[in-house]
Parts: C-alpha cells; sequence; structure tokens
C-alpha cells in the first residue's frame, strides 16, 4: 500500500512535470517519473540545511535570503504559502531538464505536443540531456528548426506540496539577488494560473508577475549594488527585447508575403543577417562589451523566436491589467482567473490591442 502510494505520487508529479515540459510516451512518463523522484529524494528542508555545520556559508546565506523572498512572494505579492521552496537540492548539474522546441523553416509558430487532460504545449522536456539532444537531433532530420536549452527549474503547478513541494535548486539558488527573487515568483505563479494549451498565456502572466515582483521586492529589500545591477540588466534586456521583437517582425513579414520558398530563404537569410549587425553595434555601443546573450544570437533561429513570443507577447497586457486593477495583487490574480476562464481568441483580444493582435500569429 505504501509502495502504491509512493508511485502514484511520483507519476502524478511526472504529470504535472509533463504540464510544463511535455510528455507523449509511457517511456517518456516513465523517464518524468524518475527524475523527479530522484528530485524529491535529494531535496532537504531549508531549515536542516542551514543546522548543517558542513553548508558553504555562501550557500547558508543565500538560503536565508531565498527564505526572505518566500515569505514576500505570500505576504505582498498573494502568491501561494505553502510548502513550494522550503527545501533545498543539490542536484549536481547545470539545469534540471533540458526543453526541446522547434519550428518550421519558414514559420514561427512552434510544434506542440498535446495530451489528454493536460493539453498542448509548445515544447518538450527531458531529465536527461542525452535523451533531449535525440530528439532534438531527429526533429532536425525532419526539417524543422530546433533550439535545445536547460532549464534551471520547473513548477509542478502544486500538485507536489503535499510531498514537499517544488524545491530550491543549486541550478538557480547562487544567481543574483535579483534573478532568484524574479525566478522564485515566476514559478510560484504558474501555481496561482495554469491554462491547458496556452502556452503564451501562462509564460506571459509569470514572466509578469517576476518583473512587477521583482520590481517590487527591489525597492523594499535591494541593496543599493542590486538596484544599480538591476537597473544595467533592465536595459540590456529592454535592447534584446527590441531588436529580437523587430526582427520577429521582419521574419513575419517575410513568411506571410509573396514570392517561392526560395525567394523566402533569401529574404530570411538578410534578415538574420541584418539581426547580427546590430546585435553586433549594440554590444560595440551601449554594452560596451558585454557578451552575455552571445550564445542566443549564436544559435538564434525560428524555434528561438517562437520561445521569446511565448515569454513575452502578453507580458504588457498583464502590466496593464495590474494597473488597472489598482496594483492591488489579489485583485491582479483574480482578474487573471477570469481572464483564463475565457475562449482563447478573447484572452487575446482583451491582452493587446487589435493592431497587435491582427499583426501576430498564434502561439501555443
Amino acid at each position: 500500500m505504501a509502495t502504491g502510494g509512493l508511485i502514484g505520487t511520483v507519476l502524478l508529479a511526472a504529470a504535472a512535470v509533463c504540464l510544463t515540459s511535455g510528455c507523449s510516451t509511457l517511456g517518456y512518463y516513465a523517464q518524468a517519473a524518475g527524475g523527479h523522484l530522484e528530485l524529491l529524494q535529494r531535496a532537504r528542508p531549508v531549515a536542516e540545511v542551514l543546522a548543517d555545520p558542513a553548508t558553504p556559508e555562501p550557500l547558508r546565506q543565500r538560503l536565508q535570503r531565498s527564505q526572505q523572498m518566500r515569505d514576500f512572494a505570500a505576504r505582498e505579492l498573494q502568491l501561494p504559502d505553502n510548502n513550494s521552496y522550503r527545501r533545498y537540492a543539490d542536484l549536481q548539474r547545470e539545469a534540471v531538464v533540458w526543453n526541446v522546441v522547434a519550428a518550421p523553416e519558414l514559420g514561427l509558430t512552434l510544434k506542440t505536443w498535446c495530451f489528454p487532460v493536460m493539453g498542448c504545449v509548445g515544447y518538450r522536456g527531458y531529465f536527461s540531456r542525452e535523451a533531449a539532444e535525440a530528439t532534438a537531433a531527429q526533429l532536425k532530420a525532419e526539417g524543422w528548426e530546433v533550439m535545445l536549452y536547460g532549464v534551471p527549474a520547473y513548477s509542478t503547478l502544486g500538485w507536489s506540496n503535499w510531498v514537499g513541494g517544488d524545491p530550491l535548486l543549486n541550478t538557480f539558488v547562487t544567481w543574483s539577488e535579483p534573478e532568484l527573487a524574479r525566478l522564485i515568483f515566476h514559478e510560484l505563479a504558474h501555481q496561482v494560473v495554469y491554462v491547458a494549451d496556452d502556452t503564451t498565456f501562462n509564460e506571459s502572466y509569470a514572466t509578469a508577475v517576476e518583473r512587477l515582483g521583482g520590481r517590487l521586492w527591489l525597492a523594499q529589500h535591494g541593496s543599493a549594488a542590486a538596484l544599480a545591477e538591476v537597473q544595467v540588466s533592465e536595459r540590456r534586456r529592454e535592447d534584446f527585447r527590441a531588436i529580437t521583437a523587430r526582427t520577429r517582425q521582419r521574419l513575419l513579414q517575410v513568411y506571410a508575403g509573396p514570392g517561392s520558398d526560395e525567394q523566402k530563404r533569401q529574404a530570411k537569410a538578410e534578415v538574420m543577417a541584418t539581426l547580427q549587425a546590430e546585435y553586433t553595434a549594440l554590444k560595440a555601443g551601449p554594452w560596451a562589451g558585454f557578451s552575455g546573450y552571445d550564445g542566443w544570437f549564436a544559435r538564434a533561429n525560428n524555434a528561438s523566436f517562437g520561445v521569446l513570443a511565448a515569454y513575452n507577447e502578453l507580458v504588457p497586457g498583464f502590466e496593464q491589467l495590474f494597473e488597472a486593477q489598482g496594483r492591488d495583487w489579489l485583485k491582479f490574480h483574480g482578474a487573471v482567473k477570469e481572464l483564463a476562464a475565457l475562449p482563447r481568441d478573447e484572452r487575446r483580444t482583451r491582452l493587446r490591442p487589435p493592431a497587435a493582435a491582427a499583426s501576430s500569429p498564434a502561439t501555443p
């Protein structure tokens, strides 16, 4: 009976992983269950890690800070006050899962994987990098443009709270203070609202929560150094979003326009060359040589732009909704839940201006 309960718990957790990473076969469920079980087994209560004399002092200080962020999320942002991020696990690897996303050669709409009850998602995640690479290679052989990237954290949407919740992980706990706060707020937001078949809605909402909540955290608790750091990083993020948004619109015009596939390929190559030239100028100018985005630009393709759309496309609409609710977090989350109950197209209409909606393709 105890064993059956444990297996049921792990399979439920695996199903939750599928909600945010994608799955299709029994083999996939098995690797998801095994991967999440390993995570649960490694997790220890933060209080226990803090009391352990073998815990390095930098980790001890960061875990203490993370609990302040966790309390802040529940108290100030009205995010769930539960077991999530009250434990810590060292997975002894650089990412908790690896996601694979794919888009067609002449389009930006991501390939989706669909499952009963859980709906469709535009990415497929693996606890094994080798398995993710195998899927990526298969998709490339089929003609898809593919992006593979490590994910520092995922949400089980609150389903695993009764067995300890989603833990803090070595894959992100040592990030800078602003980035750590943003990640915790983002993942907790997924426990408030999740809509099957609408990755863009889910991720844009969580991204809006992390940005708004991160600013409030820094305003109340940030050191002068942290505030200075985030000002610089936010300017870079804005520049990055601007340059990639321009490129995305150019690609959309190419793919939707007249001409043969070969002509579109040539036009696409010109757009991507312009992107690289603009990035080079950005690095040499305002960024003063900062190279933190080099990897993204080196691998930029249609799949990359599809992922960006999922995380950013509806954020302005959610930020406007927050302001419309008087910057009241409880009312804001309630308004988002009301949107989540609407048909997909109506959600889009309410979250972005008609002109923007007309120019943007459907994204998963």
